[in-house]
């Protein structure tokens, strides 16, 4: 009998890539080198989740960030990146 997916196949997918490193960066330097490892991670993920290449958007993010005003943060957002770009390019 074929296994079926199961439910949660796009976490142990998203995890692959980190249990493969894990030696490389089994010490992160520091609690704050870990903390900015997850917060890589993170965003590196969520824009994956969003069909977005993430080397693409993080330049993006990068170089945009510092001349948007605080109150409009969240267009820098995956989801919110994404619609402004490519308009259209979103199904209704």
């Amino acid at each position: 009998m074929p296994r079926t997916s199961c439910p949660n196949n796009a976490a142990e997918r998203a995890l692959r890539g980190i249990a493969l490193g894990r030696k490389a960066w089994l010490f992160a330097g520091s609690d704050r080198g870990a903390e900015r490892a997850a917060v890589m991670y993170s965003l590196i993920g969520t824009a994956r989740l969003n069909d977005i290449d993430p080397q693409t958007w993080l330049a993006d993010v990068l170089a945009r960030i510092a001349d948007t005003p605080q109150n409009r943060l969240s267009e820098l957002l995956p989801w919110n990146w994404r619609a402004a770009c490519h308009p259209g390019s979103l199904a209704a």
